[in-house]
């Protein structure tokens, strides 16, 4: 048998071609995904520099980097004060309406926070909740709880913002607003009000200005939750009065099967009154309430579920605090320097600030806020590295 036979047809080496050569210099790497560009003008890049996962050094445990921070009631107002960032000076990218229209939502908000995420900013939760339970007690906070919206459902306001708010309303009469704030200062751990406690004509107005919102004592209600709030729900409050689980349990023929006798208002109908403003009558207690409560909700829980998104783009679901701090401000820090030449020669300066989804969606909505409402929430932790700073990864 001859060398050829055994070696094959043909011994030899044979160079790559120039077409096959730059097809696979041009192909993309496995870890790098390219570039595109979404609807809102803002870059989608995978940015993901890491090939193995990050060191864990261990958690942090407080948030906090005012270190004058030492109760609930500056924790209060550390929150509320850093909500949101400052509006852009120049080349913000929003004309006079829309930053009027930022600045006014960011004023309609209530004046609460989440108890979670006073948690995150203090080193001890158990004293947290004492010191609650003290400043409840003696009537300088008030706890106000919205049903089935898990932790962020759970906030405090202080009584002097809630009297402000309260004082502010116009279609409020001013007996009523007596004589609801000195209910208020009499109950201070109350969380319903009986229909009994206040008069029919106070009870219809505040219910109309969205201090009261009605309860069924008889029996649980568990209104269908949109995706954003089934989020951050507990399990146990997942189902609804109209879900299979809960009618298959039902008499044949009573009004459990069809949700009872509360589903038309559980579900956001008016339970047959004259209209959606209108007090059912089969309500017998009320529960406390802050108007503008379900745009904060709204706005929290979407911006939690960003953040959860933000760190889906990496291999591990976990980046490091710059990285995801850029990629939540929309990658508007990069090449900073050589953006600001171009806008002082009147050149196209790249993506504006206003052109983001930060100021789009979220108005301004500071990134430290986020992160520490999503530790709060339990959805994302975060520890050291000690070669890159602090690491943020999902849970």
């Amino acid at each position: 048998m001859s060398l050829r036979s055994i070696l094959g047809r043909s011994s030899r080496v044979k160079k790559a071609s120039s077409k096959s050569a730059g097809a696979k210099q041009a192909s993309p790497s496995k870890r790098r995904s390219a570039p595109s560009q979404p609807a809102g003008g803002e870059e989608d890049e995978e940015d993901d520099f890491f090939d193995d996962k990050l060191d864990d050094c261990g958690l942090v445990k407080a948030l906090a980097t005012d270190m004058n921070l030492r109760d609930t009631a500056q924790a209060i107002q550390y929150i509320r004060s850093h909500m949101f960032t400052p509006m852009p000076q120049q080349a913000g990218g929003m004309n006079s309406t829309r930053i009027a229209e930022v600045l006014n939502y960011r004023k309609n908000l209530p004046p609460i926070v989440t108890i979670s995420h006073i948690q995150t900013l203090l080193s001890s939760p158990s004293t947290v909740e004492r010191e609650i339970a003290q400043l409840a007690q003696s009537g300088f906070i008030r706890k106000i709880v919205v049903a089935r919206r898990g932790d962020i459902g759970e906030t405090l306001i202080l009584s002097s913002d809630l009297d402000t708010l309260i004082d502010n309303v116009s279609t409020i009469p001013a007996t009523a607003k007596d004589n609801f704030k000195a209910y208020l200062r009499n109950t201070p751990n109350t969380q319903c009000v009986h229909r009994s406690a206040l008069s029919e004509h106070d009870v219809d107005s505040l219910f109309r200005a969205g201090f009261l919102t009605a309860h069924h004592a008889g029996f649980v209600t568990h209104s269908s939750l949109s995706d954003t709030m089934n989020t951050f729900s507990r399990p146990e409050d997942r189902t609804s009065l109209v879900s299979l689980e809960t009618v298959s349990r039902q008499p044949t023929g009573s009004l459990g099967t069809v949700g009872g006798a509360g589903a038309v208002y559980a579900a956001g109908g008016s339970g047959g009154g004259p209209g959606p403003l209108s007090l059912p009558a089969n309500v017998t207690e009320l529960r406390l309430a802050i108007p503008g409560n379900g745009a904060f909700l709204k706005l929290v829980s979407s911006a939690l579920q960003h953040l959860v998104a933000l760190l889906g783009k990496s291999r591990y679901r976990e980046a490091p605090e710059g990285l995801l701090r850029d990629r939540w401000d929309g990658a508007i820090a990069r090449d900073e320097i050589r953006r600001a030449a171009k806008r002082s020669r009147g050149e196209f300066a790249g993506i504006l600030p206003g052109q983001t989804r930060k100021w789009k969606q979220f108005y301004g909505l500071s990134f430290d806020w986020v992160l520490q409402e999503a530790v709060g929430s339990g959805l994302v932790e975060v520890f050291e590295t000690r070669s890159v700073g602090r690491g943020i990864r999902t849970l």
